[in-house]
């Protein structure tokens, strides 16, 4: 008999005001005002990026989106939008964000079910102007958005009987323009003294990565400095299975090599070798993105790198790579340019 209950899997973003019952207690008033302001461009944003608001019970906000990319653009935007009109007041409202790509009851216009639930643990434990995301929805996007994201670890949400998989939208470090660096802390709290996940954290203000004591923010840079060693930029299981698939790869390549020795069918072997090294770089890329070169960037490169070496391998006297070359950049030109006017 089939159930009368709808799902779908959908992109959730849950959202919340940090220290909303502080302001309230100011300034009823100017709290109402900031928080319908910061309303309105949640809205907005959500809007342009194809989503929809499901709830607004509160100071808090659940909404959904066909596509786990545009939900994050949208935080992001968000995120900014509000840094740049909240203004430095006693009722200046900061939202913490989760995102979580899950499956969900459907109940009219509301949304109910473990992946709503999972999204408003992620942003009870995002820092205020921060946004978290889940595994799944990293697996989505890491590669699409020029932005940094930090592996936080396995975290456990309060009320759930298993942990998950944790990252953040990192912030760009104002004194190092390459590497991205947590939001520091709020001047005189104790680093130690931060909530477990399981918690709700305390509000914190947002700063510049600057205001880190030296100290704090020079082991901040060990781990993300650009000379840091690649494995230190990924999670651990996909840097472990880069590290496997090189050995697999080498592995089969020198047994290529082997037969090619003792047939006599002239030297074939590069061909082979050509295909493994550039499958294994596709899925390597990602050690050695950066703020101003993208995952997608760097396929493209080790594409173009491919057609070069089977132009030279197969010489016959002219350069034609250029043009299968050529087409890959335009085409990424083109893409790029309808981008930025979408926006």
């Amino acid at each position: 008999m089939p159930s009368d209950i709808l799902r779908k899997l959908t992109t959730i973003l849950a959202a919340d005001a940090a220290g909303y019952s502080r302001v309230m207690e100011i300034d009823e008033v100017e709290g109402l005002r900031s928080l319908r302001a910061a309303r309105a461009i949640f809205k907005k944003f959500i809007a342009r990026h194809h989503g929809r608001v499901a709830n607004t019970a509160g100071d808090g906000l659940i909404a959904e989106f066909p596509s786990v990319v545009e939900a994050v653009q949208c935080a992001i935007e968000v995120q900014r939008e509000l840094g740049d009109t909240q203004n430095a007041t006693d009722t200046a409202l900061n939202f913490r964000i989760g995102i979580h790509l899950g499956d969900v009851m459907i109940d009219g216009d509301d949304l109910l079910g473990e992946g709503v639930n999972l999204a408003a643990r992620l942003q009870t434990m995002a820092e205020p102007g921060g946004i978290l995301i889940s595994q799944q929805v990293y697996d989505q996007v890491h590669g699409k958005l020029t932005v940094g994201f930090d592996y936080l670890g396995e975290k456990r949400p309060r009320n759930f009987s298993e942990g998950v998989q944790v990252y953040c939208v990192s912030t760009l470090s104002q004194t190092h323009p390459n590497v991205f660096v947590p939001e520091p802390p709020r001047p005189g709290t104790d680093p130690q003294s931060a909530p477990s996940p399981q918690s709700e954290p305390e509000p914190m203000a947002s700063q510049r990565a600057s205001d880190w004591p030296e100290d704090e923010f020079d082991e901040v840079l060990n781990k993300a400095r650009p000379d840091a060693t690649a494995s230190d930029r990924l999670p651990p299981n996909q840097a472990l299975n880069i590290k496997k698939r090189a050995k697999q790869f080498g592995l089969i390549f020198g047994a290529i090599c082997l037969v090619d020795i003792f047939t006599d069918r002239g030297i074939w072997a590069q061909w082979p070798g050509l295909v493994l090294l550039t499958a294994w770089l596709f899925q390597a890329a990602p050690m050695w993105v950066s703020e101003r070169f993208s995952l997608r960037y760097l396929r493209i490169a080790i594409g173009v790198g491919a057609l070069v070496m089977i132009n030279i391998l197969s010489w016959s006297g002219h350069f034609w790579a250029f043009w299968p070359a050529g087409a890959l950049i335009v085409v990424e030109l083109l893409r790029r340019r309808r981008t930025r006017t979408r926006t």
